[in-house]
């Protein structure tokens, strides 16, 4: 079978797809053909180093495809059965292995691209909106990159619960875009300080929390925009990671509270994965719209890196096998 493989640290270059052998279910596990591999920013972080994987290994860690063969000791899985994982390698595949628990069903009102354009992201948004913040009528919030694959989901999720959003994206495109899935105050930050435009818009210190998957080159501002007592979110590090912050920072600023969660601490028990994803499940039957800006197939992987780290991408963007 196909797999992009990664045996040296670096740039996108270092993604190379070749024949590998095909995938054995063992104990537990089970084996399953990828329909889509979903791209994250994760991916940029273990192609780099940023966190650390054993090397050589296929990049990946969201998928959903059908089941193709079962291992001892699965039980309540059958082959062709439609399913989806976020928090293992090897997506970038055409099959892989996988623990069974690690597995969530799709449900046959969701197609498997959607299936795997929302794992991480849309279980991400999720549990920011409801769990690490839980807005509601009333709430205040800013989400940057909000064209993003997170963005696009968490802004819908925040309208829903009554929030009044801010957004932040590169470009006038990318602002129709955060508009058409609800944001009440889109900023352009090529042209304009979103720090000052906030402040326009909202008065001093107007936001409740800052959702920032930017990280090193937005989390600094979004400190002195928070009401007191508020939740500053790192969540991700595009333009880098967040350089170390005093805590008397979070003092100077009104009592602010600051956190940097993860999906995996959120979906480490399989009941919190069943039930989240069910929940993520229900949304869109409700209604919710997940974009997917473009599909890759498996050997252009790399290219799909360069188009993400360069800003380059709006919404979800899949590798294809």
């Amino acid at each position: 079978m196909r797999a992009t493989v990664i045996r040296n640290l670096g740039g996108p270059e270092v993604l190379v797809t070749e024949d590998v052998d095909d995938p054995v279910a063992g104990s537990g596990e089970v084996v399953v053909e990828i329909a889509g591999a979903g791209l994250n920013f994760i991916d940029t972080y273990h192609r780099t180093g940023l966190y650390p994987v054993e090397l050589p290994f296929t990049p990946g860690l969201e998928a959903a495809g059908r089941v193709v063969s079962i291992g001892s000791g699965v039980e309540g899985l059958s082959s062709g059965d439609r399913v989806a994982f976020c928090s293992r390698l090897g997506a970038y595949s055409e099959r892989t292995a996988i623990p069974a628990d690690q597995l969530v069903p799709v449900p046959e009102a969701v197609s498997l691209d959607t299936a795997a354009a929302l794992m991480v992201q849309g279980l991400t948004a999720l549990y920011l909106a409801t769990e690490t913040y839980s807005l509601e009528d009333g709430s205040t919030c800013l989400i940057h990159a909000g064209a993003g694959g997170v963005g696009l989901i968490l802004t819908q999720m925040a309208k829903q619960l009554g929030a009044t959003v801010f957004t932040t994206v590169g470009s006038d495109a990318k602002a129709e875009i955060s508009r058409a899935a609800g944001a009440d105050h889109v900023i352009v930050y090529s042209r304009e300080d979103f720090g000052d435009r906030v402040r326009e818009i909202g008065g001093e210190r107007p936001l409740d929390v800052i959702y920032d998957g930017v990280g090193r080159a937005t989390v600094p501002t979004g400190f002195g925009l928070l009401r007191r007592f508020g939740l500053m979110v790192a969540f991700g590090n595009a333009s880098g990671a967040v350089d170390p912050v005093d805590p008397l920072v979070l003092s100077a600023n009104g009592s602010l509270f600051f956190t940097r969660p993860t999906l995996f601490d959120h979906v480490a028990e399989r009941d919190s994965l069943l039930a989240m994803s069910e929940r993520l499940f229900d949304w869109i039957a409700d209604g919710m719209e997940v974009r997917i800006g473009a599909r890759y197939p498996l050997e252009s992987a790399a290219d799909a890196h360069r188009a993400l780290e360069g800003r380059a991408t709006t919404g979800k963007v899949l590798i294809v096998p």
